[in-house]
């Protein structure tokens, strides 16, 4: 590049010049020529102390790359029929996604003729939604997918602006996308059956007056 629009170590613009008097200018100073703007005609060249120049961008990174909120979408299943218990289990591991920060997607996952009733999966995704309403916003209302049915939570203004604590989440955090109450086994989660073998579904609890069940 035969010329360039050379910039001064005070910002100030000095004009087009060619390029081996914008070096000496630079080397008279004890300073160096760096091009900024390559793509310019001619190119534009800035007089400044590039150790420090390289400094400043990498901390502009760095703080640029801090502000980035990373997000993660998490996952917490229920069944139509399930356990009270369970149902506070999850919504429990709910709240502590969202209070991280982190948004949740709420499957209901249907099986065999539970398919015919939607209106359940409907129910508690309602439920959980208006009991977690301080600490989330519903992203997307329920949506019948096959044998599934979702709903995506966010987590509300006041998690984000950080009005709502932010609890520790622990191995819960890293390890819980669909876990049922550490007390009982899976399958007795998912089967809504209760700790005294009666049937507890949340459904059912929510249908009358959302009174909880309790086991």
């Amino acid at each position: 590049m035969p010329e360039v629009r050379l910039i001064d170590e005070t910002g100030n613009q000095i004009g087009v010049m060619r390029t081996p008097d914008a070096l000496r200018y630079a080397q008279d100073r004890d300073l160096d020529l760096v091009e900024v703007a390559p793509e310019a005609r001619p190119p534009v060249c800035r007089v400044l102390d590039y150790s420090k120049y390289k400094y400043e961008q990498a901390q502009k990174l760095k703080q640029a790359r801090k502000h980035q909120q990373q997000i993660t979408i998490r996952e917490i299943k229920f069944r139509p029929k399930i356990a009270e218990n369970d149902y506070q289990t999850k919504k429990g591991h709910v709240e502590r996604f969202l209070r991280h920060k982190d948004k949740v997607k709420v499957t209901i996952m249907f099986r065999g003729r539970e398919v015919t009733h939607p209106e359940r999966g409907v129910m508690i995704l309602d439920r959980l939604a208006e009991e977690l309403a301080e600490v989330a916003v519903v992203e997307q209302r329920p949506i019948q997918d096959g044998r599934n049915m979702t709903m995506m939570l966010g987590p509300s203004k006041a998690v984000l602006s950080g009005e709502a604590a932010t609890p520790e989440l622990g191995h819960d955090h890293a390890s819980l996308d669909d876990e049922p109450s550490r007390a009982a086994p899976a399958d007795a989660a998912t089967d809504g059956a209760a700790p005294n073998g009666d049937r507890a579904p949340v459904a059912d609890a929510a249908a009358k007056g959302r009174g909880a069940a309790k086991s």
